[in-house]
């Protein structure tokens, strides 16, 4: 194989590796925003439950307080759920990419190694890798 498929190879896993951390960065991202919908909707809740508390009709003394603080609550947990499964998809995405990227560092290796000793062998002193005698 001439060394200039060995470069084309080569070439050919940066782009793919650089694709997939493209994506791998995109997910990061979409993580960092998970997080910060967890955050939100805790503060939320927080907001929710001291409104409930100190509301005239609804709130802490009332007949209807405990059911309110129930609805609360499965809304509340649904939402966090929802954001835990969104969560764990994410992570399983990532470690798909990084497996990737793995996988193509280890080819990317692999050519390195074929591409220098095609190196090698072509230009050796004295003639004894071209075919001259």
């Amino acid at each position: 194989m001439s060394i200039a498929n060995f470069q084309e190879k080569l070439l050919f896993y940066t782009k793919q590796k650089s694709r997939l951390s493209m994506q791998l960065s995109d997910v990061q991202m979409r993580q960092l925003s998970a997080s910060k919908s967890v955050q939100t909707k805790q503060q939320e809740f927080n907001a929710k439950l001291s409104s409930l508390y100190y509301d005239e009709e609804y709130g802490y003394g009332t007949d209807m307080y405990s059911e309110m603080l129930l609805e609360l609550q499965n809304e509340h947990e649904f939402e966090l759920a929802s954001i835990n499964a969104w969560e764990s998809q994410l992570d399983i995405e990532k470690e798909n990419l990084e497996t990737q990227i793995n996988e193509i560092q280890s080819y990317e290796t692999t050519w390195q190694k074929l591409l220098q000793a095609a190196i090698k062998s072509d230009f050796v002193y004295g003639g004894i890798g071209s075919g001259g005698k």
